[in-house]
Parts: structure tokens; sequence; C-alpha cells
């Protein structure tokens, strides 16, 4: 028989508290002075691609800055992590402090209406997209649900036809999903009351959890 994959527990509260981060993150994108998502980069590499179709510089510029921060935050994140494999003891808290103080530094360039607010919250994505990238050969994403969809349907196939699913990355899809489009539905709630204030509260959380996990890690060495 083969043997049945599992996710520790941690790695299951992990992945959904990041990709509720995530989907606040880029609810708050949508509703903000650009309307902007910031957590995937689909869409903006499209906008940057049109900029460049018509001329539009400072479209284009904008654009191409958006998603050379998201690089740099994965970057970052291949510096401070090291390894692609998810695995307990790595120092994931020195990446989510980063990233909380990204978005808290981004905050008050949102007030001001400036792009570079949404420049620094692309990296902090970026940090996070590539902190957590792959488990027991299962890709990780927690920013963006594209994959995760596409997997749900290429399973859906694979059961129409009698072929063996992978359950545990089917749960892994539905988790993901569900946490990101909860975040997206608490952004917009607190978008109504704080603006561009909301990205204190994944700021909040991701500094949280980034400091009691080395504090969990300093004590587990």
């Amino acid at each position: 028989m083969p043997v049945l994959r599992q996710l520790p527990r941690w790695a299951w509260i992990g992945g959904g508290a990041l990709a509720f981060v995530a989907g606040l993150v880029n609810a708050a994108g949508y509703l903000g002075f650009r309307r902007q998502s910031i957590s995937n980069l689909t869409g903006s590499t499209t906008l940057l691609g049109t900029a460049l179709g018509t001329a539009d510089a400072g479209e284009a510029l904008h654009w191409a800055l958006s998603l050379l921060a998201f690089v740099v935050g994965a970057m970052l994140s291949g510096i401070i992590v090291q390894k692609s494999t998810l695995k307990l003891g790595r120092p994931y808290g020195v990446a989510l402090v980063l990233e909380s103080l990204l978005l808290f530094a981004a905050v008050p360039l949102l007030d001001r209406e400036l792009s570079a607010g949404l420049w620094l919250a692309s990296m902090a994505c970026g940090l996070q997209n590539g902190m957590v990238s792959t488990y027991s050969g299962m890709v990780f994403r927690t920013t963006h649900v594209s994959g995760m969809f596409t997997d749900l349907g290429v399973y859906l196939g694979h059961r129409l036809r009698g072929l063996e699913v992978d359950t545990l990355r089917v749960r892994l899809c539905l988790l993901v999903i569900g946490a990101f489009m909860f975040g997206g539905a608490a952004g917009a709630v607190l978008f109504v009351h704080l603006k561009e204030h909301t990205l204190l509260i994944p700021a909040a959380l991701t500094g949280l959890c980034g400091t009691l996990y080395s504090l969990y890690r300093q004590r587990a060495t």
C-alpha cells in the first residue's frame, strides 16, 4: 500500500494564516487608491505589457517596479530561509518579522497615495510567497490561488476518470483558497473603517507570529 502523506498541524495552521494575510493585503490593494492587486502578478504583468504597448512610460515604470519589488521580496526569502522545502526549525520568524516591517512601512506611504507603499507591500508578499515553497513534493503557495484552482480542476478530472486522487493536496487547496477568500472578506470589512490602515492588521499578525516562532525556535535549539 502507498504511504499516506501527512501535513503537520503547524503547517496547516501557518499556511491558512498566511493565506488569510495575503487575501487581506490583496483586498486592501484592490480597494485602495490605485485599485491594484498586490499579492499576485498575472494582472500586473498584463498591465505592464499594455503600458509598454501604449507607450505609457509612467505606467510601465510603476508596474515594472511592482514586479521587481515582489521578486526582491522572494530573493530576500531565499537569503533568509535558504531552503525551499517546508520544515519546522528554519528561520521563518526572521522572514515574518521583515514582512511585518515592510507592511508597517507601506501604510504611511499609502496614506499619502504614494505608489511606493504598494511596492513595499508587494515586496512583503514576495517574501511570504518565497518563504513557504514546497512540502513533500507539493507546491505550497499562499499569496495567490490560480494554481490551487487549477489543481482542483485536474483532480476532479482524475476522479471522473476513476484515477487515484491526492486527497492531501485537495485539502491543502481548499484550505488556502478558503483562507485567502476569508482574508479578502475581512479586508473589505476593515477597509470601510480603516482605509489604508487596514494593512496594520496583517502587519501586526505577521510580526506577532514571527516573534513567537523565533522564541519557539530559540528554545527548541
